[in-house]
């Protein structure tokens, strides 16, 4: 499987990208916001999948890994296939489809070109337990996904003895205390756990 390419951008068509890599140039099919950050003659990189058919290998590609692991949980729901997925990520950002998944907005999901009412059932029911919880459960601007880091942060905070609802009310706090780049995990674990020891 190839995961990612990285290479000068030698062309830019509507729906794809060329990519030249170790000479070769690869046609790499994008959704419009993965397009738009592209400029020929810049080097890019590209998180990537590899669709396999009978009579077809055909590249995707997005602008990050998170994109990618998205698309194709997208894959494994019955009746979506690469273009729909792509689709998808099209119209919503990694976060708002989760967020829509997770809370069953099928109003959301239907705004996706090739998404009836039906096809937005079948995605919350398929993935719903596969998108991962969902912080702040209220529907407003709080309700924040658990990213990698975030995660990760969590699943430290369990290891040492706190409950769920701690790591959650932990992580959360330290999601407020980001403002820009992200530090390392260690980092972000050591402040949860001072957090948590002044709840005790």
């Amino acid at each position: 499987m190839i995961a990612s390419v990285r290479g000068a951008v030698t062309a830019i068509f509507p729906d794809s990208a060329v990519v030249e890599v170790g000479g070769v140039g690869m046609r790499i099919l994008c959704a419009p916001n993965t397009l738009a950050s592209l400029r020929i003659g810049a080097e890019a990189r590209l998180a990537t999948t590899l669709i396999v058919r009978e009579d077809s290998l055909t590249l995707y590609g997005f602008a990050d890994d998170d994109e990618r692991q998205l698309f194709e949980l997208l894959l494994t729901a019955n009746g979506v296939g690469p273009r729909i997925a792509q689709a998808v990520l099209a119209v919503h950002n990694p976060d708002s489809v989760r967020r829509a998944i997770a809370g069953g907005d099928l109003a959301a999901l239907t705004k996706v070109p090739g998404i009836g009412k039906r096809g937005a059932e079948r995605l919350v029911v398929e993935l719903k337990g596969k998108i991962g919880p969902v912080l702040g459960g209220d529907g407003g601007s709080s309700g924040v996904l658990l990213g990698a880091w975030q995660e990760q942060v969590r699943q430290g905070v369990l290891a040492l003895g706190w409950s769920a609802a701690q790591a959650d009310q932990a992580v959360a706090a330290v999601s407020e205390t980001i403002d820009g780049e992200v530090p390392p995990v260690p980092v972000l674990l050591r402040q949860a756990i001072r957090l948590l020891g002044r709840t005790r």
